[in-house]
């Protein structure tokens, strides 16, 4: 299925791969995605869109396997404050629905802020839009793309840090 995500990098020639899989209406994980697209859940980046504040938006893209950190996003983007979007205003705000949210092809281009780690792959995958639909391109394309959108699409260090009980003794 052609998307506007798919869309809009074929018209600026940037390649890619779209990969369909089975949707599970109860399971729109980053971690259940991955697993149907044959990739490890750190190269399937969610995007997440958040708030700084009344009309102040921001796109945060992390991978599947990480939690955002409100705190360096809001460093990141220059904000007081960031904290997630309410589920019913993300439709009418980006036009997509939860488990299909991209940057490409929003309703309005919001800045992007991507995971410092995406540059860490030679691949990666994101939603094309639409639930069941992946894009899969180099992140170096991912982000060129990204910052056409309203010139603002950069990494920064976006989610919490894991602490390993192996590296505190067993105690987290």
């Amino acid at each position: 299925m052609k998307t506007n995500g798919a869309r809009l990098l074929e018209s600026l020639g940037i390649p890619f791969e779209l990969h369909e899989y089975e949707v599970d209406p109860n399971d729109l994980s980053a971690i259940s995605v991955a697993k149907k697209v044959g990739m490890p859940p750190e190269q399937v980046f969610k995007t997440l869109l958040t708030t700084g504040g009344p009309g102040t938006y921001v796109f945060a893209v992390i991978p599947g396997d990480a939690e955002l950190d409100f705190k360096k996003l809001a460093r990141a983007a220059g904000l007081r404050k960031a904290e997630m979007v309410p589920l019913k205003e993300v439709q009418p705000l980006t036009g997509y629905i939860r488990g299909g949210v991209t940057v490409f092809g929003a309703k309005k281009p919001y800045p992007v802020f991507v995971d410092e780690t995406v540059i860490l792959f030679d691949r990666i995958s994101v939603s094309a839009g639409a639930r069941g639909t992946q894009l899969i391109l180099s992140p170096d394309d991912y982000l060129r793309a990204a910052a056409t959108l309203d010139g603002t699409a950069q990494t920064a260090d976006l989610t919490k840090d894991v602490i390993h009980a192996a590296a505190t003794g067993g105690h987290a």
